[in-house]
């Protein structure tokens, strides 16, 4: 290559670096940004994950000493501080059980609200939700109770939601809506949950024809 070429071709370089070099630089800056974001977030979730499972440890044996102003401030602090994580919806489930055992209703209902508005598994979500609703059973607040358990639930829990619907509505003495629930429940449990089938076909048989 000639002088003559090699001055031209920096040329050419210079030129180009002038035009674009500032965009290269911009993107390489970005590119470098978001990698250490996504570094800096895994961190923080791995972080968070470990004191969430720190304090859900505390929380058990809260509840196994029944301490349950205890159990109410761990959950608190749960939410508010690792909402995001597994272990809070976890120990939602954990403390509203405790607090219904406890008798604290007003306790254990508004864990189970939480789990159904915030859990971050559906799983979770539909069962807070059929246990909100036998909560609101116990409490007679029926039609809160239909209202939780909604019209369309996961298939999964299709049986499930129409078995408790079916409680409500015998509740409000509303029978062959009741029936028809029940009826729903075993048309959708599971064939092999023969115990579960039983304990319903037991109820509807109990409503008469």
């Amino acid at each position: 290559m000639s002088y003559h070429e090699e001055q031209e071709q920096i040329e050419n370089v210079k030129a180009w670096w002038k035009q674009y070099g500032n965009t290269v630089v911009w993107i390489l800056v970005a590119a470098m940004l978001a990698y250490g974001g996504w570094n800096l977030w895994r961190y923080w979730e791995r972080k968070q994950s470990v004191e969430a499972g720190v304090l859900y440890s505390t929380l058990e044996k809260a509840v196994d000493a029944k301490d349950k102003a205890k159990v109410t401030r761990i959950a608190s602090d749960m939410e508010d501080k690792f909402g995001r994580t597994a272990y809070a919806q976890m120990s939602a489930l954990l403390a509203a059980k405790s607090l219904d055992e406890a008798g604290d209703l007003a306790g254990a209902k508004t864990q189970l609200q939480w789990a159904a508005e915030h859990a971050q598994d559906d799983e979770y979500k539909q069962l807070a939700k059929l246990r909100l609703a036998g909560l609101l059973l116990d409490q007679k607040s029926y039609d809160e109770g239909l209202k939780v358990l909604g019209d369309a639930p996961p298939a999964p829990f299709a049986g499930l939601f129409a078995d408790r619907r079916g409680d409500l509505l015998v509740a409000q003495n509303k029978i062959a809506d009741a029936r028809a629930a029940y009826r729903l429940a075993l048309d959708k449990l599971d064939k092999q949950d023969a115990a579960m089938r039983q304990f319903v076909q037991f109820k509807l048989d109990a409503l008469g024809s």
